[in-house]
């Protein structure tokens, strides 16, 4: 299985405990339940729920997107944003 890389972009800011990154938009308790998704499914699942969460919060998170993306090549796996889910 290709692992999905983490949501999380480096950037890593909490200013109290509890909320959001100003770079990823997880919560600290997020950051540790994506470390416990084994499945590609769960993953992509939980991506989904980060970008809805990063929408739900106003929109601040306008550079995760190219840097997430940035980290998929790297990584060498096909960046799961820019994949299709038609039905």
């Amino acid at each position: 299985m290709t692992k999905i890389p983490s949501p999380c972009i480096d950037v890593c800011k909490h200013k109290l405990k509890g909320r959001h990154c100003i770079g990823c938009s997880m919560t600290e308790r997020q950051k540790a339940e994506w470390n416990g998704q084994t499945s590609l499914e769960a993953q992509r699942a939980f991506l989904a729920m980060i970008q809805e969460q990063q929408a739900a919060l106003g929109g601040k998170f306008l550079g995760w997107a190219a840097a997430y993306r940035r980290e998929c090549l790297k990584a060498g796996v096909a960046c799961p944003l820019d994949e299709t889910t038609d039905a």
